[in-house]
């Protein structure tokens, strides 16, 4: 059973009151041939200026395809993404590289040890961003300053490289440098699993509090109970369909689909313990059913 994303279709997106991120019956497909497979089938999800929304499930039901399919990395096989009210789903890469340029959409990779440079400081990493929009240096350097102070992280952190800071610290200068552009979206690839519970709890705080400079975020993770308490709604992918969407409350509470309550079987911590053996072999009969 599907319930169905809210629609947003009268306010418009150029004024900042529409949707920041429109998908509508996308699709996409790996392969030609016989070895052609589909990831996405008609997947439709808005989201909302200051929204988090959850996109959930397990490896292969085409949550990353879907972050890269909006971020124009693989080509969609049908259906539209809009960004901004900007229709990019048949932009060449002179036009993606434009998009990227203004930093309207940023990604924050799972490993930020990896995304960041080695060999530049944490400073110029946060920089690197504006001085490619041609802002001048000087400025640059103190809006870097200023986003760092909004992840809670001390401005003597800015001298150092990656690999001197902690995994939860690098997390978050990920995340800055996402934000140093002033996106209108912001998709975040499990921006907590590698994070200790300390960490984990400062990182979902942030997210929460950009909320209210209105970034529209996109979390993906694997684990419902990660993003439960900082997304507004949850969608649910299963084998490339959407298979469900709704208040992070509601999907909780009241699951509908017996895919969600699987996860929900795998997050203890959300419904007070784990599902047992045969409640997880009868919800999967349903889904082979």
């Amino acid at each position: 059973m599907t319930t169905a994303a809210p629609q947003v279709k009268e306010a418009r997106p150029e004024d900042g009151t529409g949707p920041v991120l429109e998908v509508s019956g996308l699709g996409v497909h790996y392969g030609r041939g016989r070895k052609r497979r589909r990831a996405l089938h008609d997947v439709t999800l808005d989201i909302a200026p200051g929204e988090a929304v959850g996109v959930i499930g397990e490896t292969g039901s085409g949550k990353s395809t879907l972050a890269r399919a909006v971020l124009g990395l693989v080509p969609a096989s049908s259906g539209s993404v809009r960004i901004a009210g900007e229709e990019v789903s048949a932009y060449g890469s002179r036009r993606w590289r434009a998009l990227r340029r203004r930093g309207v959409v940023q990604y924050v990779f799972q490993d930020p040890l990896r995304s960041l440079d080695p060999d530049l400081t944490i400073e110029e990493s946060l920089a690197e961003p504006l001085l490619i929009q041609g802002v001048p240096r000087t400025e640059a350097a103190l809006r870097a300053r200023s986003f760092l102070d909004r992840v809670h992280l001390a401005p003597d952190l800015l001298a150092r490289l990656p690999g001197e800071l902690s995994g939860g610290q690098r997390q978050r200068v990920a995340v800055a440098r996402a934000l140093v552009t002033e996106p209108r979206l912001v998709i975040l690839d499990e921006p907590v699993s590698a994070l200790d519970s300390a960490n984990r709890v400062q990182v979902l705080e942030i997210l929460k509090d950009l909320r209210s400079s209105g970034v529209a975020l996109v979390l993906i993770s694997h684990d419902l109970g990660s993003v439960a308490g900082t997304a507004d709604r949850i969608a649910v992918l299963y084998r490339g369909e959407l298979v469900e969407t709704g208040t992070a409350d509601d999907v909780v509470r009241r699951p509908r689909h017996p895919y969600t309550r699987l996860l929900l079987g795998s997050a203890p911590t959300l419904r007070g313990r784990p599902a047992d053996r045969a409640e997880r072999e009868a919800l999967r009969a349903q889904l082979d059913a």
